[in-house]
């Protein structure tokens, strides 16, 4: 069995809580460590402190939105190479936009598990 240490950590960015708590929720029952974070205030700080193998961030957040919050993450995580997905309930044409405009390593639709699961152990292991 694998230790805290051992398993592969990701931090998920969402202002739905409920929407946390089931992300969490499904992938601890894969065998990830999950940190959930309410908004985007402090997600940087979050990200530092944990270190994660892969950030999941929504898009549509109030204030700070998923966008602008990824490339605070990129410059100023200490890791230019984080992997960071959209994971939001924008349409795939606009997801595809977003990853390409904003550098990050893909995205995921919000409410396809199979692909959630699926996309998040592929950039994992990468």
């Amino acid at each position: 069995m694998e230790t805290a240490k051992t398993k592969k950590r990701i931090v998920v960015i969402d202002d739905d809580e409920k929407h946390l708590l089931a992300v969490k929720d499904l992938l601890e029952d894969e065998g990830y460590e999950v940190i959930i974070h309410k908004n985007g205030f402090g997600a940087t700080n979050v990200v530092k402190e944990h270190q994660p193998d892969l950030v999941l961030l929504d898009l549509n957040m109030p204030a700070l939105s998923g966008d602008r919050l990824s490339k605070l993450l990129l410059t100023n995580s200490g890791r230019r190479n984080l992997p960071i997905l959209f994971y939001s309930s924008n349409d795939e044409d606009s997801l595809r936009k977003a990853v390409a405009d904003y550098g990050v390593a893909g995205y995921i639709c919000k409410g396809d598990i199979f692909n959630l699961r699926k996309k998040v152990a592929r950039y994992i292991e990468a």
